[in-house]
């Protein structure tokens, strides 16, 4: 049996390793679907403020599961310094970036500004139908800014699976509907197996 070195906390069986939990699973692509619903339906109100109420509850939960949740789950899994993702990008960018089990660093810092932009689009929204801030400019202008601001990085969270799953040859959106990732990798450019150290 390999055995993935994962700070002691993963093994792997058949040569597959369980990374993402089924909530954490659920979540991500509920929001995916209530993020792209709100995003195409603003023309029908109550359609997109159902969405972004939805978005809102998940989010929520995500936030509560990144505390609590399993390993890979949590943001201390998965939020690197500034420094650590800048060296990651880097390393990206020469196509000699390392594997991680969980999410990679740039991985993670894009899971931290989808949910704080989700959260100002959502409130912000929330906040224009209030009495208090109905009509009011900077309000409206913040949730459309951050709205559009989303589409953007949701293109780019998108590049970057395509980008991750080409390098390190494996499928992140498979992974991300069965929850497993491969124990071992063969490296596409040549520098051998890799696994999570």
């Amino acid at each position: 049996m390999a055995i993935v070195r994962d700070q002691g906390r993963t093994e792997a069986e058949g040569g597959w390793v369980k990374v993402w939990d089924p909530l954490l699973r659920l979540a991500h692509w509920g929001l995916a679907a209530a993020v792209t619903l709100a995003l195409v339906s603003s023309e029908d109100r109550r359609l997109h403020e159902a969405a972004g109420y939805v978005a809102l509850g998940i989010v929520g939960l995500r936030i509560l599961w990144g505390i609590v949740g399993p390993i890979h789950a949590r943001f201390t899994d998965f939020v690197y310094s500034p420094g650590t993702v800048l060296a990651y990008l880097k390393d990206l960018s020469r196509f000699s970036a390392r594997r991680y089990l969980g999410h990679n660093p740039a991985g993670g810092a894009m899971i931290l500004a989808l949910l704080v932009l989700i959260l100002v689009a959502g409130v912000s929204g929330w906040m224009s139908l209030t009495d208090r801030f109905f009509g009011v400019g900077w309000v409206e202008d913040l949730h459309s800014a951050s709205g559009n601001l989303l589409m953007f990085l949701v293109i780019g969270h998108v590049i970057g699976v395509i980008v991750s799953s080409m390098l390190h040859g494996e499928n992140l959106i498979r992974a991300m509907i069965t929850g497993r990732k491969p124990a071992k990798i063969a490296s596409p450019y040549g520098r051998g197996e890799t696994e999570e150290a």
